[in-house]
């Protein structure tokens, strides 16, 4: 469990990502009981997750693993992007959700060049808010990967995201809403490879309208998750990232530190230490068929051998 000391600037943020929270797909989650305080105030742990289903996933796999040690726990998903989530944790909506480590750094700290996931854990360290508590990291990762499908490679000659520097012009690049002012997103594209694209079209957090988007041809470059089994189910290509502008994401659960206790911190890390990249791709593969989240989670839990 590590705990560091507040980076100035990210509570400005709290109150404007709060404004967000009525917009977030599925109604407000955080609508009812949201003063309730979670553990704070002797009531169930309050778990949260981003608007995307990797994330509900982790969070139902922390959901159930905590009630097995006996944790009473109350379930928040699809809260929408970190700026709400983050704000959610921090003023007491929620008290935990599942994140991604260079993605979190990157949201506090933007001009932070980390790259890996030692590097990138450490800054971590020193950035994170005093109000909030990393537990430990996961091996597994799910990494930003700019992709195109073969035919786009081949007639621009990609490999590398810097190939695109020629022909960005000619190109649609599609993404989640919020990358158009991440500098893990369109603005890094710009700054680190000098990349200006025909168009930026907002479409989901690596999801389904982003991959039917790039293998129909409305964008021909996108934002996928490299744990996504559509990057090889339709044969694409994922552009190497040589300038490393996208960090290791390890996945690590952000827990709010006045909710932290042995049971969680126990509970969640050996989470932590039994997740593999294979098994994100492997259940991401599971719950694109539309199988039920909670079915997938309890059979990883009993496969690794934690229930």
């Amino acid at each position: 469990m590590k705990r560091s000391p507040a980076r100035a600037g990210l509570a400005g943020l709290t109150g404007i990502a709060l404004l967000a929270l009525t917009a977030c797909a599925g109604g407000d989650p955080l609508s009812e009981e949201a003063d309730a305080g979670g553990a704070d105030s002797g009531s169930a742990v309050v778990i949260g997750s981003a608007d995307f289903s990797e994330s509900q996933l982790l969070a139902t796999i922390y959901s159930l693993a905590l009630q097995d040690a006996g944790v009473e726990v109350e379930e928040k998903f699809n809260i929408g992007s970190r700026e709400v989530y983050i704000a959610a944790v921090q003023d007491g909506s929620i008290d935990l959700v599942p994140d991604y480590s260079g993605a979190l750094l990157k949201y506090l700290d933007t001009e932070s060049t980390a790259s890996s996931t030692e590097d990138v854990i450490a800054e971590l360290e020193e950035t994170l808010p005093e109000d909030l508590t990393m537990l430990e990291a996961s091996d597994a990762q799910d990494k930003d990967v700019l992709a195109v499908t073969q035919e786009t490679a081949a007639k621009y000659d990609l490999e590398t995201i810097s190939d695109l520097e020629p022909v960005a012009g000619e190109i649609s690049l599609g993404g989640p809403p919020e990358w158009k002012t991440r500098v893990n997103g369109v603005v890094g594209l710009k700054e680190v490879y000098g990349l200006e694209f025909k168009e930026f079209v907002s479409l989901d957090a690596g999801g389904p309208l982003t991959m039917t988007a790039l293998t129909s041809g409305q964008v021909q470059a996108g934002d996928i998750f490299s744990t996504d089994p559509g990057i090889a189910e339709n044969d694409l290509v994922s552009l190497e990232d040589d300038k490393s502008l996208f960090a290791a994401e390890n996945i690590l659960p952000i827990v709010r530190t006045d909710t932290v206790d042995d049971t969680i911190t126990t509970t969640l890390n050996e989470v932590s230490a039994a997740l593999t990249t294979e098994d994100l791709i492997e259940m991401n593969g599971r719950a694109g068929t539309g199988e039920a989240l909670a079915d997938i989670a309890e059979d990883w839990l009993t496969d690794a051998g934690l229930r």
